[in-house]
């Protein structure tokens, strides 16, 4: 998203701490003179409302991520995700500027109703499930950014993405497409969790972030939610395959339970397919990569990092 704001004539400030991120992740852009970043937390109210005062806008995209790291660390996950969003919309209600929120599909929970309506009623699972603490989590900062927006005048954008991928994305916390691809061009075996039936959508973030450069632009998409994802259902287990085949890999597939991979009250999302209508709509534009591109460019990347640890 850097890369694409820069490409367009603006000036960047990042806020990063790091925690899943790389400093090789924006290597490209620490020469330019339109770029600027601070290693610090988005949990840091007097260093947001310094960074959010000195821009026209603020894209919060800082939250704890992947289905590992949630269940492991319920509580960060949780911390990070409201207090980080509560301390971005005082900075910008406090100064005026407006707010795109990266929120999340998981917020749909275990609805089966597909494909998923910004308007649908959510249906997350028992508060005793690690794992639904982050839909929940995520669920409550839409809900205070709509409240910012209707009672404080904040203008707030919200997006749920679907499954975003492409180079540079770490499978360390769970990403499934970024791990079977690291274990596919290492000849390990690629780790299925579950049935493998499950399925998902894919978006390239390439689509992600020409999706939210338009609805920035867009007048109208203030205080209102968006899907942004593909329609292009796949199982997990299909979807290891074909990474395999893109890699020219051997590596057996091999599933793995989920009370062996996480513990014996992990539950999944069976379908996550988004209604890009609305989307569609505001901006004249639905992502359009095709998965096959979408694979090769993160194999590609993997291939490329294969020998590092």
């Amino acid at each position: 998203m850097a890369e694409r704001l820069i490409a367009d004539g603006h000036q960047v400030i990042v806020l990063d701490d790091l925690s899943t991120g790389s400093m090789r992740n924006i290597a490209p852009l620490v020469d330019s003179a339109d770029f600027d970043y601070r290693i610090g937390s988005v949990q840091d109210q007097l260093l947001v409302n310094d960074l959010v005062g000195r821009t026209d806008m603020t894209i919060h995209f800082a939250a704890a991520v992947g289905v590992k790291l949630i269940v492991e660390r319920p509580v960060h996950a949780i911390q990070t995700n409201y207090n980080g969003t509560e301390a971005v919309l005082k900075a910008a209600a406090a100064q005026s500027k407006k707010v795109l929120i990266s929120s999340t599909s998981e917020v749909y929970g275990k609805a089966n109703n597909v494909p998923f309506r910004e308007d649908d009623d959510l249906l997350l699972g028992s508060t005793n499930v690690s794992r639904w603490s982050y839909g929940f989590s995520k669920a409550i900062d839409e809900c205070l950014a709509l409240a910012y927006w209707r009672e404080r005048g904040v203008p707030v954008i919200i997006t749920r993405l679907f499954n975003a991928a492409g180079p540079r994305q770490t499978g360390h916390y769970g990403m499934v497409l970024p791990t079977f691809a690291a274990q596919a061009v290492r000849a390990q075996p690629v780790t299925v969790y579950g049935s493998g039936e499950q399925s998902r959508c894919f978006v390239h973030v390439r689509d992600v972030c020409e999706a939210l450069v338009r609805l920035i632009q867009a007048p109208a998409a203030i205080g209102e939610v968006f899907n942004i994802g593909s329609n292009d259902e796949i199982s997990i287990t299909r979807l290891a395959e074909l990474v395999r085949d893109c890699a020219g890999s051997r590596s057996q597939i091999v599933k793995i339970p989920y009370d062996v991979a996480y513990d014996g009250t992990f539950e999944d999302m069976q379908r996550r397919v988004p209604d890009l209508g609305k989307l569609e709509h505001a901006i004249g534009y639905r992502p359009s990569t095709p998965l096959d591109h979408i694979i090769a460019d993160v194999v590609a990347a993997a291939r490329a990092t294969r020998d590092e640890p």
